[in-house]
């Protein structure tokens, strides 16, 4: 296929954070172009926002549905080919299968859906269509966390007996922390928890990615530090694994002077690997016969697969949007052999992944309405 993939949008409006992160991403390696947007139910913001993205004004849909329907009576090469969602959880499973009727593949960010059931009937949409669906669990895709994957699907650390996942914010720490936040804690748009919804998912998602292994029982304790909040600011995890394992995931929105530290600790028989997203250039290897190694992005052992991912040569910094970037190129590589009528088969999380993170979601709030009993972790 020669030509860019044709991308729409909906969310992503002035102020947003998350949606300007998708657009940035997606166009950073020249295969994906944005070519129309629904970015605010506010016609001004809406309007706004088109003009300042220089798109067409017959572009700016006024709300996704007349985007999609008009859209799809293009020909293929002029309609756009898929659609990113970067809106509110509530809005998510409303969007994502109104795209897939239309024919449209979908990009969406995380968790997927408001609730599991939704997950469940979005799940089976897409597999009835055929179509591809990507879900934004962009730290799957740090070229650090692939060569960790591999590393351990070596046996370089031996058994996987402890893992430890810490994710650590401050933002939401004072009553008032803006509108970025208002959503996320507020249950009719994030669904029934914030802190375990937004970050904790990330956690779940990435110690599965990593380490091969399955989470199998939970034991959840879920607080509110601030008053008046009705969901969840912070959380601690216990789980079991699928060979035995052990692990716990610490997760807080209140963690006071915290940026955005997001660490991964992965325990074996015979040795550790350890990474944190604010330092996300290096990989520390520990063992206990040997001196303490740090691995760093560009280093010269490192997979193949995982050189695909890097774009700058070793000591010019990537990060968190040239994370979002592989998912993206991952993404438009599916995509583009999907049109051509060619397999394909990425790393980016799929719909699968979405379902999962749903159903994590609902297991620690169960668990942790019932004194933080152990609740089977089921395959759905």
């Amino acid at each position: 296929m020669r030509r860019k993939l044709r991308m729409g949008m909906v969310g992503g409006g002035p102020g947003a954070f998350i949606g300007e992160v998708h657009r940035i991403a997606a166009r950073l390696d020249g295969k994906t172009e944005l070519v129309c947007g629904v970015f605010s139910t506010d016609p001004e913001k809406n309007r706004s926002m088109a003009e300042k993205l220089f798109l067409p004004e017959e572009k700016c849909y006024p709300d996704y549905e007349t985007m999609f329907c008009e859209e799809s009576r293009l020909p293929e090469g002029e309609r756009m080919d898929f659609v990113a969602v970067t809106t509110p959880n509530v809005t998510h499973f409303k969007i994502a299968s109104e795209a897939l009727k239309h024919g449209f593949h979908v990009i969406c960010e995380k968790p997927m859906t408001w609730n599991l059931e939704e997950a469940l009937r979005l799940r089976d949409l897409v597999r009835e269509s055929g179509l591809i669906f990507a879900l934004m669990h962009n730290y799957s895709a740090y070229p650090m966390i692939r060569q960790m994957r591999r590393m351990i699907e070596d046996g370089k650390i031996g058994n996987l007996r402890k893992i430890v996942a810490s994710y650590d914010l401050g933002w939401l720490a004072a009553p008032n922390a803006g509108k970025q936040a208002s959503w996320r804690i507020n249950p009719q748009f994030s669904g029934i928890a914030a802190c375990v919804g937004d970050i904790g998912t990330h956690a779940e998602h990435l110690i599965e990615f990593a380490t091969g292994l399955e989470i199998t029982e939970i034991s959840a304790d879920l607080s509110t530090f601030v008053e008046g909040r009705v969901l969840d600011d912070d959380a601690t995890i216990l789980l079991r694994f699928n060979n035995g394992a052990r692990g716990v995931i610490e997760v807080s929105e209140v963690a006071s002077g915290e940026e955005n530290q997001f660490k991964l600790r992965i325990y074996g028989s015979d040795g550790c690997l350890e990474w944190s997203q604010q330092t996300p250039e290096d990989l520390v290897w520990k063992r206990n016969d040997a001196a303490m190694k740090i691995l760093r992005r560009g280093w010269a052992e490192m997979d193949d697969s995982v050189k695909a991912l890097c774009r700058l040569p070793a000591g010019h910094p990537e990060g968190f949007i040239e994370a979002f970037a592989n998912i993206y190129n991952e993404f438009a590589d599916a995509l583009a052999a999907h049109i051509a009528g060619k397999e394909y088969h990425g790393d980016f999380p799929s719909v699968e992944a979405g379902v999962r993170g749903m159903n994590f979601i609902e297991t620690v709030v169960r668990s942790s309405m019932n004194h933080s009993q152990w609740q089977k972790f089921e395959k759905l």
